[in-house]
């Protein structure tokens, strides 16, 4: 009999605990979706880097004085090098982006704020004085 115990004792002590409150399910859904997200950019990123690939290869096969529609350099070394980033960045990259924009909305609201005095609007709210 206590065998059996000591199974379901074992057996029950390896379950997993999971709480069902409202800031588990956000932070679990938070990393989640980071993580879905940053497969969906590495995608992106290696369908990029093909494009590009085939455009610069369409653009050096083709004839240089049918110049029609053609992509330009830039556009196709752009889409390597975005695509590439992404590829091989992912999440992290762009959460390093946004992390630095982030910065800069902190430093520039950082200064300080001048308020000026109730008093001084007071004639504005009452009307013209005469």
């Amino acid at each position: 009999m206590t065998r059996i115990y000591e199974a379901v004792v074992f057996s029950q002590a390896s379950l997993p605990s999971a709480a069902w409150d409202l800031t588990s399910f956000l932070e679990n859904a938070k990393s989640q979706i980071q993580q879905w997200g940053g497969l969906l950019l590495m995608l992106f990123g290696a369908v990029g880097m093909v494009w590009g690939g085939v455009l610069a290869i369409k653009k050096l096969m083709a004839n240089p004085q049918s110049a029609g529609h053609q992509q330009g350099w830039v556009m196709i070394a752009l889409l390597i090098l975005v695509g590439g980033a992404l590829t091989t960045g992912g999440w992290s990259l762009i959460s390093t982006v946004g992390s630095g924009g982030q910065q800069t909305i902190t430093d520039l609201g950082g200064g300080t704020v001048i308020v000026q005095p109730v008093d001084q609007f007071s004639g504005f709210l009452s009307g013209p004085s005469k």
